[in-house]
Parts: C-alpha cells; sequence; structure tokens
C-alpha cells in the first residue's frame, strides 16, 4: 500500500508493501493511483509531489509471486497483462498530475519499479546502496510500446541500450553519469530529504497546474500520443 501526506503545497507519497519490497500488485497499483487522483483534485497552484520508500527497496517491479499463483497458464497471464494495464495507468496519472514530480529512489529499483522512477520530472538516487535493473531480457519478457515510449522519452541512447539490451544493474553514480538521474546522494535520509527539498523549491515557483501539464504533455509528445492523451486548450490566466 501507500500513503499521502500533505505538508502546505506538498504531497509526499510513500511507498509500503510486505517485506519492504514495495512489489506492484492490484493493491499497491489502486493505492498509488488513488493517492494520485486525490493529490490531483486537492492541487493548487504552486503544489508538487515527492515519492519516497523505506527499506532496500524502493520498488522491485511486479509481484510475480501474485502473478504465479495463478490455478492456469491462462489466468497467470491474465494477471501479468492486467499488471501492465495497471502500469500503463500510472503512467498517465502521472503524465496528467497537474504539479512538478520527484522519485527519491533511496533503495533498489527492478523492472516496473523503474518505469515508476521515470514516470516522475525528476529522479534522485542514493550514491551505492541502489540500483536501477531492467530484469525484462533475463525473464524473456518483451517490454511493451507504451513503456519502451517511455524510456525513449526519459533516457538518451547508449544508456538506454545499456539498460535495456545489456542488462545493467546502475548504481547511483553511474546513473548520474548517464544522464539518468538529476543527483545522487549517500544516504537514505539524505535522498528523501533532498527529494522534499527540491518539491518545495519548485512549488515556490507558484507554477499554474493546467499548465505544467500541458508542457509536460509537449515534451513527450510521442509518449502521450502511443497512450491517447490529447493536448487541451486552456485560456492564459
Amino acid at each position: 500500500m501507500c500513503s499521502l501526506e500533505k505538508r502546505g503545497n506538498l504531497f509526499i507519497l510513500i511507498l509500503t508493501g510486505q517485506n519492504g519490497e514495495h512489489r506492484l500488485n492490484p493493491n499497491l497499483f489502486s493505492s498509488i493511483i488513488s493517492a494520485l487522483s486525490r493529490a490531483k483534485a486537492e492541487s493548487t497552484r504552486g503544489s508538487a509531489l515527492v515519492t519516497v520508500s523505506h527499506g532496500k527497496f524502493f520498488c522491485n517491479g511486479f509481484d510475480l509471486d501474485w502473478v504465479n499463483a495463478a490455478g492456469s497458464d491462462e489466468e497467470t497471464q491474465q494477471r501479468f497483462n492486467l499488471l501492465l494495464d495497471y502500469l500503463k495507468q500510472l503512467v498517465l496519472a502521472f503524465i496528467s498530475l497537474p504539479m512538478p514530480t520527484i522519485a527519491a529512489v533511496n533503495g533498489h529499483a527492478a523492472a516496473g519499479g523503474v518505469v515508476l522512477a521515470l514516470c516522475h520530472d525528476y529522479v534522485l538516487m542514493r550514491r551505492h546502496r541502489s540500483v536501477l535493473y531492467m530484469i525484462d531480457l533475463d525473464l524473456g519478457i518483451k517490454i511493451p510500446e507504451p513503456f519502451m515510449a517511455l524510456f525513449r522519452a526519459k533516457i538518451s541512447g547508449s544508456a538506454r541500450r545499456d539498460l535495456l539490451l545489456r542488462g545493467l544493474k546502475i548504481k547511483g553514480e553511474e546513473a548520474l553519469k548517464m544522464g539518468i538521474v538529476e543527483a545522487v546522494y549517500d544516504g537514505e535520509e539524505e535522498v528523501t530529504n533532498s527529494g522534499i527539498e527540491m518539491a518545495d523549491d519548485l512549488a515556490k515557483r507558484n507554477w499554474h497546474g493546467e499548465f505544467y501539464v500541458e508542457i509536460r504533455k509537449g515534451l513527450y509528445s510521442e509518449l502521450c500520443d502511443i497512450l491517447g492523451i490529447a493536448s487541451k486548450a486552456i485560456a492564459t490566466p
């Protein structure tokens, strides 16, 4: 599950879950999407959101134990497809959120956890005790186009290749050099506090949320086209 705290104009999304792995299953997906919906509804001019977690993992990807607990091969595939649909909904929710977003990745992020981090406008990371890791090639899983479009939008050429085609476990310092993250910090508390400070600084700009969303859509136009997100005409305030 997750919780959503509000501190003035700041929303802090805190990931929780079994054994601290924060694995993505229908319950966690629904909890996050519901929290984002609440943040959107309660947002004001100058809002911002930061996502944090506690423990060894930021998010350890899909809950494959839940997937594999199905009673048949057909139901197993249905469960996996359901998680893919939820992940797409999550990307949609973040793109449509009318405020800057920061992921404070203070633990490992694998597969769907990497997607979750990249949904944010900015990613901060621990220097040594966290990695970004796409396990899809190891598991023989094809990455669906909406998420490939997200990788194309957020990560440049060779870094994207090494993440997806070499299956590298990318530590914070490497991720910084590759341009995947904005900054790295030594400890969990530093990552969390820096994420909150960054969100606070962005909130002080007092941006209009609707214009922020439309500029984000324009920046990631290919991704939005694939997801079916249309631009919206809004009047200048």
